[in-house]
């Protein structure tokens, strides 16, 4: 058998050496310490976002209490501690609580008329390229418009009333909304859209039961600007209406006390507006994010 073949060993070649032992010592087996701390109580109390935002707020309230010392003019720029007293007299006395379940009355009207019509085209853009084309232009068309400027419109097609206060609110929620959810429906990816086309998902469902969801972030975000944007409609077309026709919420109240020099009570209006505001973001929208968005690791 020839030399050169593979079966027969090479007994010139030197062999390998011969690598030392390598011993692994162990570990020490001591007991395992903290592995989490718990955190001390000025580190619970500061991770509180509500905490935090309390103390923003108490920071503002003082530097307007100390602004209004300085100035010493209730007239034009009354103490906090004044337009606290006005508020809590008003709100005692059910004037002010009057008028914020009128303001509240037409903006849940508005506000959810404008979500549903906003829902509707949605759908139908998402579903077909000639929907798509139609929101597109419409939202280029509307959407810059401010809605209080559609108000004399409103005025003599419906006439002064509830109805033409839910008209501008409609438009002012409607294509914010519209938009926003787009665009969140664009941004879903194509895996996604093919994953669920082969379960089936068409045409709605698959708007319902992929498109929604992974868009979820982009949704929220347009309803809390669609509802910022009906509430300062809504309050800047009650000025109006209350010039117009004695009427209105809390929008009147501000332009009422105006008119009557009481200047803590349109503050107290003004902070109403703010108050409410701030309640509707703590216990709306951030409990919606929390229990969705951030729950299923889609928001930091």
């Amino acid at each position: 058998m020839d030399s050169s073949s593979p079966s027969i060993v090479n007994r010139d070649r030197p062999l390998p050496p011969v690598r030392a032992e390598y011993v692994v010592e162990t570990l020490n087996s001591a007991p395992i310490t903290d592995v989490e701390r718990p955190l001390s109580v000025w580190k619970k109390i500061t991770n509180n976002p509500a905490v935090r935002r309390i103390f923003v707020l108490v920071v503002l309230g003082g530097i307007w209490e100390g602004y209004a010392a300085y100035l010493g003019n209730p007239l034009t720029f009354p103490k906090l501690s004044a337009v606290l007293d006005a508020l809590f007299t008003d709100l005692a006395s059910g004037v002010l609580i009057e008028r914020i379940e009128m303001t509240m009355r037409v903006l849940l009207v508005g506000y959810g008329v404008g979500i549903l019509l906003a829902g509707l085209i949605t759908v139908v853009a998402s579903t077909t390229r000639f929907g798509s084309d139609v929101l597109s232009t419409l939202t280029a068309m509307f959407n810059p418009l401010p809605a209080i400027a559609l108000l004399p419109l409103a005025l003599i097609w419906f006439g002064l009333g509830t109805v033409s206060l839910v008209f501008v609110i409609v438009h002012s929620v409607l294509w914010t909304v519209a938009l926003n959810t787009h665009a969140g429906f664009q941004s879903v990816s194509s895996t996604l859209r093919m994953a669920g086309r082969n379960f089936g998902l068409k045409r709605t469902r698959l708007v319902f039961g992929v498109l929604i969801p992974a868009a979820l972030p982009s949704i929220i975000s347009g309803l809390k600007i669609g509802w910022a944007f009906a509430w300062r409609t809504l309050i800047a077309a009650e000025l109006v209406f209350g010039a117009s026709s004695g009427k209105g919420g809390i929008g009147w109240y501000i332009f009422e006390n105006r008119n009557n020099l009481e200047t803590a009570n349109t503050f107290a209006g003004l902070l109403c507006v703010i108050l409410i505001g701030l309640a509707v973001e703590m216990l709306v929208f951030r409990t919606l994010e929390v229990r969705t968005v951030r729950r299923w690791g889609m928001q930091q």
